[in-house]
């Protein structure tokens, strides 16, 4: 009997092996098997710039995350609450197309030349919608016509908020000054938020095509050329870039890599001797707000430039760039270190910078005496809403030490006190 029932499972089980086999899932498994190839995996990941928030980290924040004004490509396009710009859009297109005097035609023919690597600059671009892209992974002419209408949006937003134009009508809800005045700013914030971003690329090829197929970033006037960093850099900061950037992917990237140009004179950070071993350890020291340093002796002055990255600690003085903190530093600074997070390989700088400053401002008093020495400009109101941003930034983001040795400086100086 024991034989019968064994001969039975047997039999069951080499059936269930036989369906296992033949089922889609694992068939797809197999195939699969056989493509994978590390280096392309490189490639398709390198490819990818933009990308989409998960949930984890846009619920602690929702506000910061999502634009109240304008959606720039894919992800946002289509939300009810931004869909009264669209109008906008339009015309700015048509305006865009009347002054440079090219049909409409030459530019999405370039367009097409660069439309694969436009549409994987996006990451999980199907969770937007089935329209952008084919069941290939390749760009659909909904897509080309959305980067062309954002494209040429964002082009005239910077070219108004840079430099007064006539090409607009003068009471223009958005072009004109009044525009500038009351609209341009919510735009501006939208603009640096990374679920908003439109490639560079694009940004790129519509100016090569509006100048005749003649070198890019022609976008000021005829006496004077400015590349496409400079007048991004102008339009959020009214100063003149001075330095190259190099190249860069989106909005946010030449914002963030303005913020952390290297200083004209070597900072202390850059050539100390401490070993990784000596910053690990120092991570455990308490460490001390910028009240009760004061206290022990040590001194605050603003760095000699006011990049993030110019932070250092010498003869009992602290050194921190000055920062001007507003109603959108929270959404800036978080859009910043979430691209920092997710783009492989960038750095992580600002992060750094915002842990730094979270461990030396523990109340209104610490903001008070950096205020007083010119380091934080509060233009957010009192100094405890300041240092409730600062301590809020750092909330459920994977803390940085790379600045722990400047910690263990001070700590150091304040132990021989």
């Amino acid at each position: 009997m024991s034989e019968i029932i064994s001969s039975n499972e047997g039999e069951h089980h080499h059936e269930s092996s036989n369906n296992m086999r033949n089922t889609k899932w694992v068939i797809d498994v197999e195939e699969k098997l056989d493509k994978i190839d590390k280096s392309n995996e490189v490639d398709q990941w390198k490819k990818i710039c933009i990308y989409r928030i998960p949930a984890c980290v846009k619920d602690l924040n929702p506000k910061a995350y999502k634009p109240q004004a304008v959606s720039f490509g894919p992800y946002l396009h289509g939300d009810s609450h931004l869909k009264q710009m669209e109008e906008h859009k339009h015309r700015a297109l048509l305006h865009f197309l009347k002054r440079s005097k090219i049909p409409i035609e030459s530019y999405m023919h370039s367009l097409h030349r660069v439309g694969k690597h436009l549409v994987d600059c996006y990451d999980r671009l199907d969770e937007a919608s089935d329209d952008y892209r084919d069941q290939y992974g390749n760009y659909t002419d909904q897509f080309l016509q959305l980067m062309m209408l954002d494209g040429c949006f964002m082009l005239e937003i910077l070219r108004t908020g840079t430099k007064t134009s006539d090409h607009y009508a003068f009471n223009d809800p958005i072009f004109s000054s009044h525009g500038k005045l009351n609209i341009m700013p919510y735009v501006r914030r939208d603009m640096l938020m990374l679920q908003n971003q439109l490639p560079m690329l694009l940004l790129d090829t519509l100016l090569t095509v509006e100048n005749g197929g003649k070198p890019k970033h022609l976008l000021a006037d005829k006496q004077e050329e400015e590349s496409l960093n400079k007048i991004i850099v102008k339009f959020y900061t009214q100063k003149t870039l001075t330095r190259s950037l190099g190249k860069c992917l989106h909005v946010v990237d030449v914002y963030r890599k303005n913020l952390l140009q290297e200083p004209r004179q070597k900072v202390l950070h850059q050539t100390h001797s401490h070993s990784r071993d000596d910053t690990v350890e120092s991570s455990f020291d308490i460490i001390r707000s910028a009240r009760e340093l004061y206290e022990t002796g040590i001194r605050f002055k603003t760095s000699k430039t006011a990049k993030l990255t110019d932070i250092s600690f010498r003869g009992g003085v602290l050194r921190l760039p000055e920062i001007l903190v507003d109603d959108t530093t929270e959404t800036t600074f978080l859009n910043l270190m979430v691209y920092e997070r997710f783009h492989v390989g960038e750095g992580s700088e600002v992060t750094a910078y915002i842990f730094f400053m979270d461990r030396i401002i523990d109340s209104a008093k610490d903001v008070s005496l950096l205020h007083s020495k010119g380091i934080i400009k509060n233009a957010l109101g009192s100094d405890k809403e300041v240092a409730k941003l600062f301590n809020q930034l750092s909330k459920d983001v994977a803390p940085d030490d790379s600045l722990d040795y400047v910690h263990k400086e001070v700590s150091d100086y304040c132990k021989k006190k």
